[in-house]
Formats: C-alpha cells, structure tokens, sequence
C-alpha cells in the first residue's frame, strides 16, 4: 500500500485549468400539473437539512458523436424527465408563515452548465478530492435546487456532476431520478412512477420516546453554517476497495453461524482503526454512525413507498469504551453495530421520529453529532450499494466510475459512503470526508487502496 502512495505522492499532477462555456436552463417539457403547486417539506424532509449533494460520474470518450451533441442530446432528455419529478424543476423558498423551506413547483427549471479542462482524465488526482473538484467540475449555485456539470477533457472523456439540494429528497429520491432519466435517453418505459406526496404525517396525540431528546436537535441555517468541530474534518478522499477484501472482513465479523452484513463488517472495521485517531488522554468512548433508509421499515402503504421522492432518513448511533473496541474481534465489534442500527430500522422509530419533529416544529432539525456536539470524533457510514453506477448510461454506454461528493466546508462528523464500483465485479468505491490523522491511519492500510487513473485503466 505505502507504495501506491509514494507513487501518487511522487506523481506530479498537472494544476488543470477549467474553462466555463455555456450555462443553460432546461425546463419540464410538459409542465405538470397546472396551475403550479407547492410542495411543504414533510417532518423527515426537516431532519436532512439544506446539504447540496453532488453524484459524480466520470466517462471515456463516447464512440459516436462529439460533446455539443452529446449536451444536446443531455437536455433533451432532462426536459422530458422532469416532466417526472417536476419538483427538481422547482424553486425552494423560506415560507415566512412557517419558518420552513417549500418547493415551488413551477418549473423555473434546472441548470445546466457546460465546461472544459485542459487535462485528459489520467491526469486528474482521483484520490485527493479536495485538489480535483472544488468549483472545476463541481460547481453550485444555489438558485436552483438541481443543476448538472458536464465537463470535456482533452481526452474526450467526460464528467457529469449532479448537484441536488437535500430538500429535494434523499440518495434513493435521486437514485431513483438518475435511473430514470438513463431510461428515457435510452427510449426505455420508466420503471419508477414518482410519488410526490411527501404524506408522512405526524400521529394524534403525538407519541415519542424520550431518547430522540438525546439524539436529535432543532437547529437554525446559522448553527449549521456554524457548527462546531472537534476535529479538522476537511480531507476528502476516494477510495476502492476490492471484492475479495470485502468478503474476508464479512467472513471474519460472521462467528457461530451469525452473518453480518457487508456493511456491517466493514463497519467494524472502520470503528477499529477509527480509536487510533482518538486522544484517549480526553476521551474513553467512540462513536460511530449509520444513515438508515425507512423506506422499507415502514408497513404502512409499503408499496407507494418504494417510490417515495422526498426524504426518508434517520440516523443510528453506537458507542463503544475504546479498550473494548481495542479488544474485541471484528465479530464482537460487528454486533455491537448490528444492535446499534437495529434500533433504528423498524416502523415504531420512524413514526416516533415524524412526531418528535412534529412537537420541535418550526424549524430544521439534525442529529448533535452532525452539529458537533459531542464529545470527540464521530464518523458515519452511509451504504449506496443500491445507488446506481454501471446502470448510468444516459445513451453513450457506462461510467468508469461512480462516487458521491459533497461542497460542505465546515462539518461536525467524517462520513465514508460505499457504492459498487463501475466495474461490477463486487469491489467499492468509498468516498470520505476525514480528520488527518485517520486519513494518515489508512496510508498503509491493506483494506482501503486509494482511487488512482491506473486502477481505472486510463
């Protein structure tokens, strides 16, 4: 490992320039409905805040047609897709009634803009991401709640970076969208018909348990823009990791006929190397995280769910003395984190969540550690195995790869996300966000390779 990165390190990637050539607004082609609606946020949409999440994806060269074309033929098809989920068409403004965002749905339209770099695709630094994207191939402007980046390199290869505002929905809302725009470029019935109700209604009388107290908090876009920080959380990196990897740590966290999970596994994992990044001097616990889709959990109208655009999401915690983690094997480590998300995936959480949101209202509402407030490093695992990567053909063939990103300056916890890789053959990609000295924990570590042109055979 230390070798591959001796020769990133070593490798003098060339500071490309990006030239911006055109900014487009494409709007529904058959606006729907008429007259415009609105949209209010439902209790989960205020828990996930105003984040601008991007998902990246990166081309080779498409075999026909040149890139004027291919954007052409981009626009088309984002015209006809929005026709679908006519909300990401919209416009999010501060209801000054309720104190909270709503989506105006009157197709103001999403923003496309196009750009080139002076650099073929080999040359980006695929694993230090802070050096490659910010504001050159992902750039945001906040007037509109979806844009597109598609980016030209020399090579004729091609980025495009989807930017949405988390109001919009969550990673399944957009994988949903993405899928089914690559369904429409490719003349294919869409498979997913979008509700966009967001009826995730609180309970009368409402009922909650005490614990969301301790776990949740109603915050202002103020305490977000600035939140506290126990450590300098800023490296974002990229990461593969390979199948066979994958499986040995599965194989490991899976004792006396219990299979954990892959993520679950892998968490454990993490959480291990995670201590050795913690001043045990100040702090005797540790703490990790978990994004958990409700989606599935919820009984009720389970079938309208699986289509539910908007935002389903709540977050698990567990914590652990670090001489216990430092201890125990990976199986003990993976069912401490197999109780700890257990907790959150069942139906009784979710509707005790919509109504502790419900009784805090008006007002945006996040996790304490998200804001940073609690004591020491907290890092959360978000799992796209499900988002879409090798499917993305929006009608000139598949990525090479696939990966969320995120514009946020200032935030009070690391994340890793993992998605399969473009390759389809059972390796991940992870995308983190990370404190140096964790960052410096997995230089040398066996499991996490870091992203690099040549993995990607350019």
């Amino acid at each position: 490992m230390s070798h591959i990165l001796n020769d990133i390190a070593s490798q003098e990637y060339e500071k490309f320039e990006v030239k911006f050539i055109k900014k487009s607004v494409v709007k529904a082609l058959n606006h729907f409905p008429k007259p415009f609606s609105v949209i209010n946020l439902s209790n989960l949409d205020l828990l996930s805040g105003r984040f601008p999440v991007t998902y990246l994806y990166f081309y080779k060269k498409p075999k026909l047609g040149n890139f004027k074309s291919f954007v052409n033929n981009l626009k088309t098809s984002l015209a006809q897709i929005l026709n679908h989920y006519y909300p990401f068409a919209g416009h999010i403004v501060q209801n000054h009634k309720t104190d909270e965002p709503q989506i105006i749905c009157d197709n103001n339209g999403s923003l496309v803009i196009e750009a080139q770099v002076n650099v073929p695709l080999r040359n980006l630094d695929f694993y230090n991401l802070n050096e490659t994207l910010e504001e050159k191939i992902v750039s945001i402007e906040l007037d509109f709640p979806l844009q597109i980046q598609v980016t030209e390199f020399t090579c004729g290869g091609i980025s495009i970076a989807f930017t949405f505002d988390h109001a919009l929905g969550d990673a399944t809302s957009f994988g949903k969208f993405i899928s089914s725009w690559c369904e429409i470029a490719q003349n294919k019935p869409l498979s997913c018909i979008p509700n966009h109700k967001r009826n995730l209604c609180a309970r009368s009388p409402l009922i909650y348990q005490p614990y969301l107290d301790q776990i949740f908090i109603k915050c202002t876009m103020e305490e977000i823009q600035n939140m506290k920080m126990s450590k300098n959380i800023s490296l974002k990196r990229l990461y593969h990791i390979d199948a066979s990897s994958i499986n040995m740590l599965q194989r490991l966290a899976s004792v006396n006929g219990i299979k954990r999970t892959k993520i679950e596994a892998f968490s454990a994992y993490v959480w291990k190397k995670m201590i050795n990044t913690v001043d045990q001097k100040l702090y005797k616990k540790c703490k990790m995280g978990w994004l958990v889709d409700g989606r599935e959990r919820m009984s009720v109208s389970k079938n309208s769910m699986s289509n539910y655009i908007g935002n389903v999401l709540s977050l698990a915690f567990g914590e652990a003395r670090i001489q216990e983690l430092k201890e125990g094997s990976l199986s003990d480590i993976g069912e401490i984190v197999h109780d700890a998300i257990s907790k959150v995936s069942n139906e009784e959480h979710y509707l005790d969540l919509i109504d502790w949101i419900e009784f805090h209202r008006p007002g945006l509402m996040l996790a304490k550690a998200v804001l940073g407030q609690d004591d020491g490093p907290v890092l959360v695992v978000s799992s796209g195995q499900r988002f879409p990567v090798s499917e993305v053909d929006l009608g000139f063939g598949s990525p090479l790869l696939g990966t969320v990103y995120t514009s946020i300056e200032r935030v009070g916890v690391g994340y890793m996300n993992q998605r399969q890789s473009g390759k389809g053959d059972g390796s991940w990609t992870v995308s983190a966000i990370l404190w140096p000295e964790l960052v410096d924990a997995l230089k040398d570590d066996p499991i996490f390779q870091p992203m690099t042109a040549s993995y990607l055979q350019l």
